[in-house]
């Protein structure tokens, strides 16, 4: 039965090849033999960690400005698609917290449907990256600026959830950061003894409940206490059932995601929403944000679970997998998915090594809207709070960004303190935008201060004999690019009223680009004036081929030689004969 399935599962796929392998994990795992011992390992852990997922979804669809079943949606449909046609084995994907500083706005700002229509965008930009091959997009992306809006966002997901910890009255919270602290400390007076007891009591749980045994997850003994304190004891506490409602009830809707339009759900205060090109046009910055982010955090988790399992992920079919995720997750109410690390860690803890885990997940949270909903409503907003803030504590790493502030240069502390500042008092597009271009200046002046060049007159370590007089040795090391050529070059046209020969060794140049040409041009051009002959040696490939295309290889001025002592004896020669 399952060999059948799996041949059909394979040739349904093989037309749908376009360059990058989609399901390519999937199709790994049965192509080594997938008998029901690893099936029942996979749906065992698929249901520990579609237990995590369930509060957690929910949590994090409150966090987004969305009510708590679009969460639920967004996990189902994920979890199935992106385990189905993804590249990681153990990867699970749903909603994440570090979208939340990103989605909350759009929701805010948007509607409901302008949050849906971003991520449906914001699919297609991650499909176009999956067939344009960039699944190594993780590696362009600096540790310091990883680590700093991550950061970031844990701290600016732990000052949004401390309304519903405390049970603060605030009103509607302001859009920025220093405002919503503002506005929390002005609501303290408010404090709710039964939320912050039940908040604490939950807190207290996941945090220790782990000492205790591994086999039952936390947060679902956690909230589970939550919610039935909240239910015997008759305290007035919020809950989803009191905080959220829908047609026809409250709290969280019984059955399965029905299909949608996005646009449909409406913008901000329900108000309708018309698809077109404005619309697009306004939501295109945020969902790019959505796809960088999303990328960057499925390839992040798909490579952590890698060294986890000893297995390697492909990452373009994992980008396909989550733009195709994040196309159909909007058209069943869902919004913005990637690969979730802490849920992809339990799957693998707990035994998962295919993607049949992740789907089990899915079908989990599924079955669980079917038969739980009437009792998810009972869940207080202070337990789920408090999941959230542990969510944030474990996401920002406070001991490795020590770590970092302590031993990094200055240069990446730079970039670590401007993105986790930029984070939390802006927003995260700005952080990472701003982030990247101070990383890749502070690199570019590193690489020009690696780079130089020396003039060589007379004896040379490297030769046997001394130079003959009138034959100079212009040594280059390190990149000859934009950020370094004026510096390497500077002081090529000063030896040219000395020399009859000038050899260019340009055996530590990697790399060349325009303008690093321009700069060697410029200099060949002030040599060949004053009527000096140019040998160029140990040219790398890359660099010969930027000369050749510019015509170079045709200058009666220049010549080139494969080593040293072969453009010496080409000197000697030249120098002889004139």
């Amino acid at each position: 039965m399952l060999k059948r399935l799996r041949q059909r599962y394979e040739s349904t796929l093989s037309t749908l090849d376009v360059g990058a392998r989609p399901a390519a994990a999937l199709r790994e795992a049965l192509a080594e033999g997938y008998g029901l011992g690893k099936l029942r390992d996979d749906v065992m852990a698929g249901l520990v960690v579609g237990v995590v997922a369930l509060p957690l979804s929910m949590a994090l669809g409150i966090a987004s400005g969305a009510p708590p079943q679009h969460g639920l949606y967004t996990a189902i449909v994920a979890g199935i698609i992106s385990a189905a046609l993804g590249g990681s084995r153990t990867q699970v994907s749903g909603p994440t917290a570090a979208f939340v500083v990103i989605l909350a706005p759009i929701c805010a700002e948007h509607g409901l449907g302008g949050l849906l229509v971003a991520s449906m965008m914001a699919g297609f930009i991650l499909v176009l990256l999956g067939l344009a091959r960039m699944g190594q997009l993780i590696q362009w992306i600096p540790h310091p600026v990883t680590t700093g809006f991550t950061a970031g966002i844990g701290m600016v997901i732990a000052t949004l959830q401390l309304k519903d910890f405390l049970g603060l009255e605030t009103g509607p919270m302001p859009e920025h950061y220093i405002e919503r602290v503002g506005a929390l400390a002005q609501a303290l007076p408010t404090v709710s003894a039964p939320d912050l007891s039940i908040g604490a009591a939950t807190l207290f749980i996941l945090l220790y409940w782990p000492r205790i045994t591994t086999r039952i997850p936390a947060p679902l003994v956690a909230l589970s206490v939550a919610a039935l304190v909240a239910a015997l004891s008759g305290v007035d506490v919020a809950t989803i059932g009191s905080r959220f409602s829908y047609e026809g009830g409250r709290g969280i809707p019984q059955g399965l995601p029905m299909p949608v339009w996005p646009w449909s759900l409406g913008g901000p205060g329900g108000a309708p929403l018309t698809m077109d090109f404005h619309l697009v046009r306004e939501l295109f910055p945020a969902a790019f944000a959505i796809a960088m982010l999303g990328a960057s955090e499925s390839l992040l988790s798909a490579g952590v679970a890698d060294g986890m399992v000893g297995t390697r992920h492909d990452p373009n079919a994992e980008l396909l997998a989550q733009g195709a995720s994040n196309i159909a997750a909007p058209f069943l109410g869902g919004f913005a998915s990637t690969g979730a690390i802490a849920r992809t860690a339990t799957t693998i803890r707990a035994g998962g090594r295919s993607p049949v885990a992740a789907i089990t997940h899915g079908v989990f949270v599924a079955v669980a809207m079917l038969s739980l909903a009437p009792l998810l409503s009972y869940l207080p907003m202070a337990a789920l709070a408090a999941l959230l803030l542990l969510v944030a504590w474990n996401m920002s790493d406070i001991k490795h960004f020590r770590h970092v502030l302590r031993v990094a240069p200055k240069s990446d502390v730079t970039v670590l303190l401007a993105c986790f500042g930029l984070t939390v008092l802006f927003d995260m597009v700005i952080a990472v935008t701003t982030g990247i271009m101070l990383a890749a200046l502070l690199f570019m002046r590193r690489m020009a201060e690696i780079s130089g060049a020396r003039v060589v007159e007379g004896h040379h370590a490297a030769l046997r004999e001394p130079l003959p007089e009138g034959v100079i040795l212009y040594e280059i090391a390190g990149p000859l690019f934009f950020g370094a050529a004026q510096k390497a070059m500077g002081a090529l046209g000063t030896v040219a009223d000395r020399a009859k020969v000038v050899i260019l060794d340009m055996g530590g140049v990697p790399a060349m680009d325009a303008t690093g040409l321009v700069g060697l041009e410029s200099a060949l051009d002030q040599l060949d004036a004053s009527g000096t002959f140019v040998i160029l040696c140990n040219v790398q490939t890359q660099p010969r081929k930027l000369l050749d295309k510019s015509g170079h290889d045709e200058n009666p001025g220049l010549a080139y030689c494969t080593n040293l002592e072969t453009a010496v004896a080409r000197a000697k020669a030249r120098v002889r004969g004139r």
